[in-house]
């Protein structure tokens, strides 16, 4: 399946690093997630479309992990980051999964739904 987002309405939503050439692999992977997880249930085309621009959005802050403070004084810098939490880590991820009505990525975050098993990751056309 095509991805339903572009880059361009990806980063509406994110800032990107300049040292991130692509976003496509973030958008082909929320792009295989919502399309295994969420396409049984009733959300609409336009829902399912911001559900993987917000989780695109998510794997790029993985990626490129956002500051929650800094001090400059004796130089200090915090990121928002904390293992285990899966979709829950990043306001994008939690915003994804308020979207998605049909609860299946909370289910997934929390570790509740069914084992899900990503054999390869295929681009997207």
């Amino acid at each position: 399946m095509s991805a339903r987002v572009t880059e361009d309405e990806v980063k509406e939503i994110i800032e990107v690093d300049t040292s991130i050439t692509s976003i496509v692999p973030f958008i082909t992977v929320a792009n295989q997630l919502v399309t295994s997880e969420c396409t049984d249930s009733s959300l609409t085309d336009a829902i399912l479309k911001e559900i993987e621009r917000w989780l695109a959005a998510h794997f790029v802050a993985i990626r490129d992990m956002r500051r929650s403070s800094e001090k400059a004084g004796t130089v200090a810098e915090n990121f928002q980051h904390s293992l285990g939490l899966n979709l829950q880590v990043t306001m994008y991820g939690q915003q994804a999964c308020m979207l998605d009505t049909s609860g299946a990525l909370l289910a997934l975050s929390k570790g509740s739904a069914g084992a899900a098993t990503v054999t390869a990751i295929e681009p997207i056309s």
